[in-house]
């Protein structure tokens, strides 16, 4: 196999990698998305409507109510209400922090391990592009080099992978990039809304671990 070949077979490969890591930062881009969007309330009213629901029993200390009023619910701020109360005999300022930890922990970071793939998706297809670039600038300089005689047409098809590659690898990043923006801001959103429900439940919850404690008090 010539050098000629060779080249051309890498630059024909350089299509098929290019095209896997496409796929991959696709399938990303939509997990995560469906992982905000499963985690979050769609509304503000509705985590509103969720955290009234929950409230009064909050306040009487009725925890056992709480968690089944949260049992089955995969959205973060039903989860962490959930772990607040599984955790009481912790008290409140331990469970508290506990609670916003778990948060970052399961929530959150779960969220960035997948957008690491998302970010390495577009950091490597400009370079996959580029790598074609290359690779076909020097099949076509090989030609140049060894015949005497070569056609336009014979170099056209080396700078044409030269060409597409680049162009193929940018527009890869480029709606991922996009992509990335939609991302961070479906999560900030995420978090102050998480952060607002929660704050309201800790202070229901206190007032809960308060009078469980009062009436163990009176009760000894």
């Amino acid at each position: 196999m010539d050098a000629s070949a060779v080249f051309n077979l890498v630059g024909q490969a350089s299509y098929g990698a290019l095209a896997a890591v496409a796929l991959w930062g696709a399938y990303f881009v939509v997990l995560v998305m469906t992982r905000v969007n499963r985690k979050r309330f769609k509304t503000e009213d509705a985590q509103d409507k969720f955290v009234e629901s929950i409230e009064p029993d909050l306040k009487r200390g009725d925890f056992d109510a709480v968690l089944k009023a949260c049992e089955g619910e995969a959205r973060a701020l039903p989860m962490m209400v959930t772990f607040a109360c599984k955790n009481k005999v912790f008290g409140f300022n331990k469970v508290r922090q506990m609670t916003l930890d778990r948060f970052q922990r399961d929530v959150i970071a779960e969220l960035d391990y997948s957008i690491a793939w998302i970010v390495t998706v577009i950091k490597t297809a400009p370079m996959l592009g580029l790598f074609g670039t290359v690779v076909g600038m020097m099949g076509a300089f090989g030609k140049l080099a060894s015949a005497t005689n070569v056609s336009p047409s014979e170099l056209a098809g080396d700078i044409r992978v030269a060409l597409e590659t680049t162009a193929i690898g940018l527009t890869i990043a480029i709606p991922l990039v996009m992509a990335m923006a939609s991302i961070h801001n479906r999560i900030r959103h995420m978090q102050d809304l998480v952060g607002s429900g929660l704050a309201r439940v800790l202070e229901a919850y206190k007032i809960g671990l308060a009078k469980i404690e009062r009436s163990g008090r009176s009760g000894n």
